[in-house]
């Protein structure tokens, strides 16, 4: 894992974001901790990206309700955040602060003005792929730019780099508007001042609605796709569960699948992404869906476009399918005993 010589920038993720098209998904998570390809969740992919760039203290912005993205990180771990100096803080907006990112910032600006760092990166939780932060630094500190932001196939995205001074100028000088979440008070910080755009050539996705998600996830059945998002050399770290390979049975039948540990597989799946832990029944049939953990799926039942959340279990014979162009999404725990609506 490649670190920095000298301690030169840190990390800052907003885990606010939103999207009322998530809603069914969310009621229980913030999106920055939707599972994504069967065992990741979609922050894993921007921690990754800040502990491969050497940045060992990261600042995450999130909701007062959303406790399972603390469950899920802990105290930073596996990304070799848990350190006595610099390390893993939260910042958790409460009941007063929810819509109101200046509040927010006052009361943990210390958290900026002290850090020992002369950069700051900042950058949504619901970013797929690769940013080389490192080089983003050399391009900046190379260009002598004030604001470096990146760019990803012509489409300029919420990811920018800037020193720390300038950060905490822009705090102690906020008067503009009612920015709702961190990356909104930085947008509005920044609208007049130039920004150098730094383009990545990554593959990379933004998760902003629920269709998004769904496609993005089952794009990922392409194998270079995958390889593009999974690179060996720059591994995607996660909270990890020692859970035995899945099991198949005879009659069961995959094709083009992603199925992660601990399922147990009786029946046919196709063109889907299946999470940990999942047991499907002897006759059930699964088409273009995403499955996460501890999902039971009973026999004989059929799943097509559909997104079914943790632990729903779904009574033998039963149909989920998606009407029309609409997906068909299963909240968190449901029992399903008929068809779905």
């Amino acid at each position: 894992m490649e670190r920095l010589v000298n301690k030169q920038i840190f990390g800052v993720i907003d885990a606010t974001i939103h999207s009322d098209s998530f809603e069914l998904l969310t009621q229980n998570r913030p999106v920055a901790s939707l599972p994504f390809a069967g065992r990741y969740r979609l922050i894993d992919f921007m921690l990754s990206n800040m502990v491969h760039a050497g940045i060992d203290s990261v600042g995450i912005f999130s909701h007062h309700t959303h406790n399972s993205l603390q469950g899920h990180i802990g105290s930073g771990k596996v990304w070799d955040l848990d350190r006595k100096n610099g390390g893993l803080f939260f910042y958790v907006q409460n009941e007063h602060e929810a819509d109101n990112a200046q509040l927010i910032l006052h009361h943990n600006k210390a958290f900026f003005s002290r850090a020992p760092y002369p950069y700051v990166v900042i950058a949504p939780s619901n970013i797929v792929g690769r940013v080389p932060i490192l080089n983003m630094l050399r391009q900046h500190k190379e260009q002598g730019s004030i604001v470096t932001q990146v760019v990803h196939s012509g489409k300029v995205l919420p990811i920018y780099l800037l020193t720390r001074e300038h950060l905490v100028d822009l705090i102690a000088g906020m008067d503009k508007g009612n920015p709702k979440s961190l990356l909104a008070f930085i947008e509005t910080s920044l609208a007049d001042i130039e920004k150098t755009p730094y383009e990545v050539n990554e593959y990379l996705l933004t998760v902003d609605s629920l269709q998004c998600y769904y496609d993005n996830t089952l794009d990922l059945l392409n194998q270079d796709k995958w390889h593009a998002v999974f690179q060996k050399q720059f591994p995607v770290l996660t909270k990890t569960k020692d859970e035995p390979p899945a099991k198949y049975y005879p009659h069961s039948k995959v094709t083009n699948s992603i199925i992660a540990n601990g399922c147990i597989i009786e029946g046919t799946i196709t063109n889907s992404v299946v999470a940990r832990g999942v047991k499907v029944g002897a006759g059930a049939i699964i088409r273009d869906c995403i499955i996460m953990p501890g999902v039971v799926v009973g026999k004989d039942c059929i799943l097509d476009g559909a997104i079914i959340d943790k632990d729903v279990t779904i009574a033998e014979g039963i149909a989920v399918k998606k009407r029309e162009v609409k997906l068909a999404v299963v909240p968190k725990g449901e029992f399903v005993f008929k068809e779905w609506e």
